[in-house]
């Protein structure tokens, strides 16, 4: 019999488990045994359903009593849920046979395997079996019957067991997980169990904001000889949707039509709308098809239109093309089959279609007579407002020209152009594929238009004989790429996933009680990770999670509640230690927003820097304590720093734009006005391993755009084969001029000298953290006048004992909002974890 443990062991790689059978005990009349807290429910509403106005049979089920709702098991590491099967027949013997492949970076007592029965509303818990982590940390394959147990971890009395199979394998013994060995060669094979292969012979382009500024011009030198040379994101998709031939699909969380791609005077272009465009190139025989998300809270009905809680304009966006050619779908993000009342309510409204693609025909790069290829876009910049910007990010200067007609600033109730600056400066990461790549890219769109826009209807069929899918790149060509697509998205948006569990097993895919889920944007990172040599550097609009690890009573809502169970912090933390224990050098590198897009003293921006301020110091204490264990007198700010980006400007001496009112007195509007300075928001996803490997795309650091069942995202993973680091030469491909055009674009003046070309070594980061602090001095001082000389700012913590936070102050700049945030006890899943 398996007593349920209580010492904790570190769990860090992978386990295969197996949920076999369940032998459960069953009353006279065949029925399951309920627990002994059941049967005291019972007892109560068999008197209450006595009553004239309680004789429904949905309600016994709803409040969790009736025990004829279909089976299913699930598997946690303590507290962390890891794995759920399908959902079977309530039968006395249940066997769903179904395996799952567990990343795991977990300090656990034991692995739990859960048996309950679902209910429209929630499911009854038929008891827990408990496998001592003990047991299993050694390596060999485990396989039991294990007692099944009550609240009490108590056998229940029909001798109830499961039968499960495990086997866990340390993370640098996994042979698909390459620990610490970098992407490693050009035969590497790319993320393991996946629904998108790894692809060669492709082509990407790298793109820092949405436009590129006249003078802003890196200086970087690549392997031969050349210089990494930025390209225009918009300038590129306008170009890319003019020259389509048969087809463009979008899709997108946000689409405005009134935006202009391309901002330049001099170019006749660029007066032309994004949905003017779209309706020419139907107009002209090109198949236009968008899925854009459908905010629920917005409406769109005469003189009750409400914009949404995010304001997307999605109303907007289908009006605008009602009774063209352009087919427009607002799709709401559906949950899949079988889920509960409550998940269905969860998921419709609180969860987004969170994808920004552009695909198009007739744009590649293949030469001029080769046959029309195909370009696919993806990454964090949406079609919409606010998001046109350049590497200077101004606040007030281009209010009068480039941004008159596109002022966005939500982090002040009642912002406009009238009222004047500070806009809110925006810096994303976006990119190009082509190749066979751009293609998974289109099988994605087709998935989801299948599901929601229409079956087959309209989309056009490019590989009957017309556009192979061919390399965009020779296979002796220094250039060419490999790329892998990677999603995070379920079966209530795609369509064409395996029903049966080992087929989807296979590919990566993983249940929720009967619908599929893949999130291999999260496998991703944690692979990448792993084969972590020297640094990674991470933006990201969010950066939260691996929750299970949080330190316990902070108050607020309980840390099992906020259930941000992604590994990808814990997977940081454990490469720093693992590297300190070793000796060896490793940086981490986080940009982050100085605060969640909104306004910064409500209650969910406020929650959500409270829980990014316990994984920080999750991720701290870890690598504090293997400082002290080593006996090192080091900082752990040498291993890991936090920054965000931040802009003040000088009134320009030559005139700039006069709003003809002025803020309310008072308020972090006027303050900030007044003292001409606001962060720069991080909107990017995009992660850097050694200068090889580049992850982009629309996916947050956060649960809801890993989990899978929330928010559908997109990503791509790619690295140059020829540009790979060896032991006599570093990586100097694309990634690293994309990486060193970055931090000259955040550092300003000081990026100079080769301190950038080394990104682990001590003095670089030991610099970087110098420079990031004089930054942010002078963007908080209250005496400070002129320009910022580079945007890139110490992100304003203090690192204490056991990895403790505190605030360099107490509140952000020109606000009453806290730096730290403050606790909560709202629902995690109503704001952004």
């Amino acid at each position: 019999m398996e007593e349920p443990q209580t010492t904790q062991l570190l769990l860090h790689g992978v386990i295969d488990a197996r949920i076999v059978a369940a032998d459960l005990s069953v009353t006279s009349d065949g029925q399951l045994q309920p627990t002994k807290k059941i049967q005291m429910k019972r007892k109560v509403f068999s008197w209450i359903r006595k009553l004239p106005f309680c004789q429904c049979k949905a309600l016994e089920n709803a409040i969790g009593l009736g025990m004829d709702g279909k089976l299913y098991a699930t598997v946690d590491i303590d507290k962390a849920r890891v794995g759920r099967t399908r959902m079977l027949d309530p039968v006395h013997s249940p066997r769903w046979n179904e395996s799952f492949r567990i990343y795991c970076a977990h300090d656990a007592s034991n692995i739990i395997f859960t048996v309950k029965a679902d209910n429209a509303v929630g499911a009854t818990l038929i008891g827990r079996a408990y496998l001592p982590t003990k047991d299993v940390v050694a390596g060999g394959k485990v396989e039991r019957w294990l007692d099944i147990r009550d609240e009490k971890r108590q056998p229940l009395r029909g001798g109830d067991k499961i039968h499960v199979q495990l086997q866990f394998t340390g993370v640098a013994a996994d042979p698909e997980g390459g620990w610490g060995t970098g992407v490693g060669s050009a035969t590497y094979g790319g993320v393991p169990r996946t629904f998108f292969q790894q692809r060669r012979g492709c082509r990407v382009r790298l793109y820092e904001d949405a436009h590129i500024a006249d003078g802003f011009a890196p200086r970087v030198a690549l392997a031969g000889g050349g210089v990494y040379e930025p390209r225009r994101c918009w300038a590129d998709v306008f170009e890319a949707i003019n020259a389509a031939r048969r087809m463009v699909y979008i899709a997108g969380w946000s689409v405005n039509t009134g935006v202009q791609l391309v901002r330049d005077p001099r170019r006749p272009s660029s007066a032309e709308t994004l949905g003017q465009l779209l309706i020419r190139k139907a107009d002209e025989g090109a198949t236009v098809l968008m899925l854009v998300w459908d905010d629920r809270t917005s409406v769109g009905l005469g003189p009750i239109k409400r914009d949404g809680l995010m304001a997307t304009h999605d109303e907007d966006t289908a009006g605008f093309f009602r009774g063209t050619k352009v087919r427009c779908v607002l799709c709401p993000r559906n949950p899949d089959k079988d889920r509960s009342y409550v998940q269905d309510v969860e998921t419709a409204t609180m969860f987004t279609h969170h994808q920004k693609t552009v695909i198009v025909d007739g744009g590649g790069s293949s030469g001029p007579n080769a046959p029309p290829g195909l370009v696919s876009f993806l990454g964090g910049i949406d079609l919409c407002d606010g998001r046109y910007d350049t590497q200077e990010h101004p606040l007030f200067r281009t209010l009068g020209t480039t941004h008159s007609k596109d002022f966005h600033q939500p982090n002040f109730p009642g912002a406009s152009i009238r009222k004047g600056g500070p806009r809110e400066p925006w810096h994303d990461v976006h990119c190009r594929v082509e190749g066979p790549a751009a293609w998974d890219v289109l099988d994605n769109f087709e998935q989801r238009w299948r599901k929601q826009g229409g079956g087959d209807n309209l989309l056009v069929a490019l590989d009957k004989g017309w556009a192979p899918r061919e390399a965009a790149a020779a296979a002796d060509d220094a250039e060419s790429w490999n790329v892998q697509v990677f999603r995070s998205i379920d079966g209530g948006a795609a369509a064409g996933f395996p029903e049966i569990p080992d087929e989807a097993a296979a590919r990566g895919l993983v249940s929720g009680k009967d619908h599929v889920i893949e999130r291999s944007i999260q496998d991703a990172y944690i692979h990448a990770i792993r084969r972590a040599r020297d640094f990674i550097y991470i933006e990201n609009q969010y950066f939260l999670g691996s929750s299970y690890a949080w330190r316990q009573g902070d108050g607020g809502v309980a840390v099992e509640a906020i259930n941000a169970l992604h590994l990808i912090p814990k997977e940081l933390s454990l490469k720093i230690v693992s590297k300190i224990e070793a000796g060896e050098r490793f940086a981490v590198y986080v940009v982050v927003p100085l605060w969640p897009e909104g306004v910064p003293e409500s209650g969910s921006v406020q929650a959500i820097l409270d829980w990014q301020r316990r994984t920080m110091e999750m991720m701290y204490r870890d690598i504090t304590l293997a400082i002290r264990a080593k006996g090192l007198r080091a900082d752990p700010r040498d291993y890991l720093t936090f920054f965000c980006l931040g802009n003040r400007e000088a009134p320009n001496p030559g005139g700039e734009y006069a709003p003809p009112e002025r803020p309310d007195p008072d308020t972090d509007y006027e303050r900030a006005q007044q003292a001409r300075r606001f962060m720069i928001y991080v909107h990017a996803k995009t992660m850097i391993v050694d200068d090889e490997y580049v992850i982009v795309g629309s996916a947050n650091i956060n649960q809801r755009s890993m989990d899978g069942g929330r928010d559908t995202e997109i990503a791509m993973g790619a690295y140059q084969p020829s540009y790979l680091a060896t032991r006599t030469r570093p990586a100097r491909g694309q990634v690293h001029g994309f990486r060193v055009a970055l931090w000259q674009e955040h550092l300003g003046q000081a990026a100079a000298g080769n301190l950038l070309l080394r990104p682990s070594r001590l003095d670089c980061v030991r610099w970087v953290n110098e420079v990031a602090q004089r930054h942010w001095d002078m963007f908080a001082s209250d005496t400070f006048q002129g320009d910022l000389p580079g945007h890139l700012m110490a992100y304003p913590i203090v690192v204490g004992d056991e990895g403790k936070i505190t605030g360099m102050t107490e509140q952000f700049p020109d606000t009453k909002a806290k730096v730290l945030g403050s606790k909560s006890n709202v629902l995690p899943p109503i704001l952004t974890t």
